[in-house]
């Protein structure tokens, strides 16, 4: 007869930590399902309040917004302001949905991104229209030259004060919101996002106050100075602000995915990212001092590859986060929490979306399917969390906290991984085999309706494909944990795969503070 102590001890999986832990420690009170990310409790003075810091915030941008509208509107007038307006918001929804569709892979949080779009709208703005019209009346007053005072003020002033006020919130979300500002990507977005507020609100202002030159000079139609404006700010450059301060963006970014040990490189990487965004903004304010083709001497050999160049890192960013998945969560996987193939579909964005898909399409009702796909959606960030924690911790840029905030994401999975699994397990397998009928299983075909609980191989009793080779020594490798079908579906059995095996995937429990994961 066993002992029991062994069972409680084998009911769950081993944890491949970077440093010794037990497995008590691991398993303690698991979170509340509602709990979308590792957040510790604070306790202190009122001030301390996540509401009271919250709703100070919310405050202080709604009375800059509510001043910056009435300086805009005292600008250019009530017909000035409406025309502004509705012409300068037609970028808009195209630059977020291009800033958050880089951000699928691990989407930060909608209060972050709102935060930065209305500290660019509102604060941002506010600082730098106050700050660029008394310095260009002091230089203008200091010198007795107006014209030079307004190019100055376009070509030193602007970009440093813009710069440094659309760069206050990215520092921000980096100080006070460290966890969810993990990499590089989170760095362009956040830097987006803030920049696509700032210039909203600055096309309001040159729209509006060029419709009112319009209405004293009598112009409409192609001819106008509201349809030059238009083309140049809208149509041509609708990238140039978050162009800039994505340059800021990257340097605080690089700077998340430092080592903590290298203090100097990490306060360097910020303060470069955001002299190369004032550089790039001052050349782009002062081009047309080059002549009648030096705006677009400028925009064609500085602008037009700064973007592409750009583009180029923030798409290479985000595949190298699909490349942490499979890179990082295999050891998760070798040690049970994971299922084989999920690595494998985690790191795909087609497979996980499809693994949406199914789970949605595998329930009886919609109201069951959008929750099954919003689970697997939070397993599908909760998993790249843990795989970019965990690589940030191999390069020595983890925090104190590391064991606690792995622990509580390995919870997350645990609660979700009945709906998961089986879904991106199908997705993988679907994605793997590629042939005239692929879109017809992705689409509800007859692998899309296998029910939970009745195997995802494919066949009965095959499991997922070839067993790894299991680590000399260490026991059975995969086959003998998921070859069999479930007899019984999900959420009649204790865990949702069954009784683990006494040694998952070649780990032994005999010592759980001594289990490591697999070198390679």
């Amino acid at each position: 007869m066993s002992d029991p102590s062994v069972q409680q001890q084998q009911a769950h999986p081993a944890v491949p930590v970077l440093h010794e832990q037990r497995l008590d420690e691991v398993l303690g009170a698991a979170p509340e399902r509602g709990r979308a990310r590792y957040r510790p409790h604070r306790v202190g003075m009122v001030w301390r309040s996540k509401v009271f810091r919250a709703g100070a915030v919310i405050v202080a941008l709604l009375l800059c917004g509510l001043v910056i509208l009435a300086l805009v509107r005292e600008q250019t007038g009530p017909e000035g302001f409406l025309v502004g307006l509705g012409l300068a918001v037609l970028p808009v929804p195209l630059l977020m949905a291009a800033f958050r569709w880089l951000d699928r892979v691990e989407p930060g949080p909608w209060r972050n991104l709102i935060f930065s779009f209305a500290w660019g709208a509102c604060a941002a703005a506010l600082v730098a229209i106050i700050a660029n019209s008394f310095a260009t009346r002091w230089i203008a007053t200091a010198t007795a030259d107006p014209a030079s005072a307004d190019t100055l003020g376009a070509t030193v002033i602007a970009p440093v004060v813009e710069e440094s006020a659309k760069a206050a919130a990215v520092l921000l979300i980096f100080l006070f919101r460290r966890r969810e500002f993990s990499g590089v990507v989170d760095g362009i977005v956040v830097a987006g996002f803030t920049a696509t507020g700032f210039a909203f609100t600055e096309n309001i202002l040159y729209l509006g106050n060029a419709f009112g030159e319009d209405q004293q000079l009598g112009s409409s139609g192609f001819a106008s100075v509201t349809a030059g404006t238009f083309f140049v700010r809208i149509v041509m450059s609708p990238f140039a602000h978050p162009l800039f301060t994505v340059l800021t963006g990257l340097g605080f970014g690089f700077a998340a995915v430092g080592a903590r040990r290298h203090r100097v490189r990490r306060i360097a990487l910020p303060v470069l990212g955001l002299l190369l965004a004032m550089g790039l903004h001052a050349l782009w304010n002062g081009s047309s001092a080059f002549g009648p083709y030096g705006f677009y001497a400028v925009y064609g050999i500085v602008m037009v590859p700064a973007f592409g160049l750009v583009t180029w890192l923030a798409i290479w960013s985000r595949q190298r986060e699909l490349r942490t998945l499979a890179a990082e969560l295999p050891a998760y996987a070798a040690a049970g929490w994971l299922t084989p193939a999920e690595p494998s579909a985690l790191s795909s964005m087609r497979a996980r979306g499809m693994a949406r898909d199914l789970a949605r399409h595998w329930q009886q009702d919609r109201t069951r399917g959008r929750a099954a796909a919003r689970a697997v959606a939070e397993y599908e960030s909760f998993a790249t969390s843990l795989a970019g924690l965990r690589r940030r911790a191999r390069h020595g840029a983890a925090g104190p906290d590391f064991g606690a905030r792995e622990r509580e994401l390995l919870h997350h999975l645990w609660q979700r991984r009945e709906i998961a699994a089986p879904a991106l397990t199908q997705a993988a397998r679907l994605t793997s085999h590629r042939g005239p009928h692929h879109g017809r299983h992705a689409h509800g075909g007859r692998h899309a309706s296998t029910p939970y609980g009745q195997g995802y191989g494919p066949g009965q009793g095959q499991g997922y494909g070839p067993a790894p080779v299991p680590a000399p020594g260490n026991g059975p490798g995969y086959g003998s944990a998921y070859g069999q079908p479930q007899a019984q579906p999900y959420g009649q059995q204790p865990y949702p795969y069954g009784q683990p095996p006494a040694q998952p995937y070649g780990y032994g429990y005999g010592d759980p503070g001594s289990v490591r994961p697999t070198p390679r």
